[in-house]
């Protein structure tokens, strides 16, 4: 059977705008490849990705790349978009990059007479500290370290939503959106533990695609976890449709 053709281009215009929409406090544009660090945070703020279709990186240039990781403190990572050339793919693989993590990059398109603001949805359009604090209230491991996602959220630079929804008058769902060109990323959604069941996750992902429309984009885009199948079939219902396939890689060292 075929593989199917996925849209370089829509791809490419995802990644590029992924590089703001979660910026890390330090990068390095390497060529044609963006090389984030960001204290350990996420895999996708903390590893190397191509911007165009045909990333390749000769052993110099690799690495270079992997020094700037040890010196920082930090595994190398390489995301394996399909920007990436399958030849480097199949070097890096043999060179000892493991699969840490497999996620689907999704697409949605917009419609303000179809997404209204959600009820109950409060947003701003900085990272307050109570935005902050709840989100690492309800991570583990390095992503409960407000200061490193402080670091990372307050360096985005284009229009964001900063999203808490209330449940019973209380905090109960995070998220945030970053508008830029006509396109929307959501990310860091988070619900209570203690609430999930009650649709507040399909509630606050509703809200977010209201306030991107709002803001004129025709497309919000999303990356979920390939295990997180409750979250796909979700953000399927809500219109996402899956336009490619990624997986971030790390060496050991």
């Amino acid at each position: 059977m075929d593989k199917p053709v996925v849209d370089m281009a829509l791809v490419s215009a995802c990644e590029t705008r992924i590089v703001n929409a979660w910026p890390a406090p330090t990068t390095l544009v390497v060529d044609q490849w963006v090389v984030r660090f960001a204290n350990g945070y996420s895999g996708r703020a903390n590893s190397a990705s191509s911007l165009r279709e045909g990333g390749d990186m000769d052993e110099a240039t690799l690495a270079f790349v992997e020094e700037r990781y040890r010196e920082a403190g930090l595994p190398p990572r390489i995301r394996f978009t399909p920007l990436v050339a399958q030849d480097a793919r199949r070097r890096f693989a043999e060179r000892g990059y493991r699969i840490e993590t497999a996620s689907f990059g999704m697409i949605a398109d917009l419609d303000p007479n179809l997404h209204p603001p959600a009820p109950g949805m409060l947003t701003t359009a900085q990272a307050e500290d109570a935005w902050i604090d709840g989100v690492c209230a309800h991570q583990t491991g390095n992503k409960r370290n407000r200061e490193h996602l402080a670091a990372i959220v307050s360096g985005v630079r284009v229009p964001a939503a900063f999203a808490t929804l209330l449940h019973e008058g209380r905090p109960a769902a995070y998220a945030m959106s970053v508008a830029e060109r006509g396109m929307a990323e959501i990310g860091a959604v988070i619900v209570d533990e203690a609430l999930r069941g009650k649709g507040l996750g399909k509630q606050m992902m509703a809200g977010l695609m209201g306030w991107a429309a709002a803001q004129g984009c025709t497309q919000a885009y999303l990356q979920v976890d390939q295990s997180n199948g409750l979250a796909f079939e979700m953000y399927k219902r809500l219109g996402f449709r899956t336009v490619y396939a990624y997986e971030t890689r790390m060496l050991d060292t």
